[in-house]
């Protein structure tokens, strides 16, 4: 591989940034593409780029039927899942997610809820929402969910996550709950982003109890993470 090409994985791992490296194998011309568009000096067609875009969010390599001859490498960062609010989904939701390959946080600055003990081998933050995600920032391979069903802790989790990249954010409550939580963040200026959330909050399998709830949500997260918010 290019020491050109090298230098730009690296940099783009070091950001928490993905990319796809595209080689066309007759003659080993490439292009790299991110969220920023494509660059170098292989030309992929529309069809090819579709292709490309997918694989970029899901994390996979494949050959491409749009472009014959070409293999794409993807090079994207692991999957994170920050959870707002250390209540009992979340209890059953963190090592879910763990085992499906995600870096799990868990926020809330209540002492009693966040605790080793309730939450163990779990990464942990006590601060409140907005200075938990600002430290850890919102990239296009980390969801979020607002678990915690308190608008001081869950809306300005939201209020950072919608402007964001993130592929995946859900908030907990009934619809009516949803609705009081829209009215707020439309006074806030983020009216137009709001359908960003997920919200009754995961797939609906039916179940109640938490761990119920919890398999919903992270199905819904797999869900988009790899067909888009659209499936």
């Amino acid at each position: 591989m290019k020491a050109g090409t090298l230098a730009r994985i690296a940099e783009a791992q070091g950001k928490r940034q993905g990319l796809v490296v595209v080689t066309r194998l007759a003659d080993g011309a490439q292009c790299l593409v991110d969220s920023s568009g494509v660059s170098g000096e292989l030309q992929l067609a529309a069809a090819a780029r579709e292709e490309v875009a997918a694989l970029l969010l899901s994390g996979r390599s494949a050959a491409l039927s749009g472009e014959p001859g070409c293999f794409a490498r993807a090079y994207v960062p692991s999957p994170r899942l920050l959870i707002v609010g250390a209540v009992h989904i979340a209890q059953a939701l963190a090592p879910m997610a763990a085992t499906a390959g995600y870096e799990v946080t868990v926020i809330d600055p209540r002492g009693a809820f966040a605790s080793p003990e309730r939450f163990p081998g779990v990464q942990l933050s006590d601060e409140w929402p907005d200075e938990a995600l600002a430290r850890l920032g919102l990239d296009a391979a980390t969801a979020l969910v607002a678990l915690s069903h308190d608008p001081k802790l869950d809306d300005p989790a939201l209020e950072l996550a919608l402007p964001s990249e993130l592929f995946y954010i859900g908030a907990l409550g009934s619809r009516r709950t949803h609705e009081k939580r829209l009215e707020r963040l439309r006074a806030a200026g983020l009216g137009e982003l709001t359908v960003r959330i997920h919200s009754p909050i995961g797939l609906d399998l039916g179940g109640r109890a938490p761990a119920e709830i919890a398999v919903s949500i992270l199905a819904e997260i797999i869900q988009v993470r790899h067909r888009g918010a659209t499936a």
